[in-house]
């Protein structure tokens, strides 16, 4: 009985021309990818663009001679499992909820970290279920609102790791977080 009533439309809509059928079989295979574009981006992965000075000299290399962002991969794909200090993450900045921030991760839960200004205390204990993170010291060591502003974040603000170099090309490939040297110093929490 439903179809009966169906009959009528489809015999209107394959009685319109080329054009039309073209167009809704365009629009039909674009909305459909849609959601999962959508899901991708927001479980599996996505292009993070690095802007300012203040993971310079590790990212954003340039930050001297151009305006240009560096383009990373963003694995958002479990970004807790396995984190270590040292890795870059992305997160929800707790000082700008819209902006995704990437910083360095520097103490994690129980490690007590040797801050610097403007945090008003010369350490911290970094609480369960957060961590410290800071940008690699800025182009002058200044430019990186991190943890030393706002304190640790929780965890479950990280939405992903970056894991390779995009852009430019000439430093395409895999991260080597382990191959980052601290300037601040941490004592990490006995597990």
């Amino acid at each position: 009985m439903a179809l009966g009533r169906l009959r009528p439309l489809f015999n209107r809509f394959r009685a319109r021309g080329p054009f039309v059928k073209q167009t809704s079989f365009i629009l039909f295979n674009f909305i459909t990818w849609i959601p999962a574009v959508i899901w991708f981006n927001s479980n599996v992965g996505d292009i993070v663009w690095i802007q300012g000075g203040s993971m310079y000299p590790y990212l954003n290399t340039d930050i001297n001679r151009t305006t240009k962002k560096d383009a990373c991969w963003n694995s958002k794909w479990e970004p807790l499992e396995g984190l270590r200090r040292g890795m870059i993450v992305s997160f929800w900045s707790p000082a700008h909820p819209e902006v995704e921030a990437v910083k360095r991760v520097i103490g994690l839960e129980g490690d007590v970290v040797f801050t610097r200004k403007p945090f008003p205390n010369p350490h911290a204990t970094v609480p369960t279920g957060h961590i410290w993170v800071e940008g690699d010291g800025g182009h002058n060591g200044k430019e990186s609102l991190d943890s030393n502003t706002y304190g640790p974040i929780p965890m479950n603000l990280v939405t992903g790791r970056v894991t390779y170099a995009l852009w430019p090309w000439r430093t395409f490939g895999p991260i080597n977080w382990w191959e980052w040297k601290p300037k601040t110093r941490v004592i990490k929490a006995k597990r």
